[in-house]
């Protein structure tokens, strides 16, 4: 992927993923092939950093159209996802959970 994603409409600004100083400073924090966002609203917004292949998932994939709803299409620097915090918590616990599962492709005997 490059530095945009365009996911059936939904336009993703990953710029953490631009050279510079400037952001370099701003997100020193986040590892290589991940992306932060910002989850909740108000005083309950909080930020996680998840790994790029979020993106394909689709359970990350319907907070991203609930962010689409909520904000429009060109949502400009850290994504914001205005579900509740433990929600999110639960579905990363959810997509992490699976990818931890090994993949059974299937035994074959001769």
């Amino acid at each position: 992927m490059g530095r945009e994603g365009n996911m059936t409409g939904f336009h993703l600004h990953l710029p953490h993923l631009h050279h510079g100083k400037k952001n370099e400073a701003l997100y020193k924090d986040i590892p290589k092939g991940c992306f932060a966002v910002l989850v909740g609203q108000g005083e309950e917004q909080q930020r996680f950093v998840v790994p790029i292949i979020y993106l394909s998932h689709p359970l990350f994939m319907q907070l991203l159209k609930e962010a689409e709803d909520e904000y429009g299409f060109d949502q400009k620097g850290t994504i914001t996802i205005p579900c509740h915090v433990a929600e999110f918590r639960y579905v990363q616990g959810l997509i992490d959970k699976e990818k931890q599962q090994p993949h059974h492709v299937g035994c074959f005997r001769a």
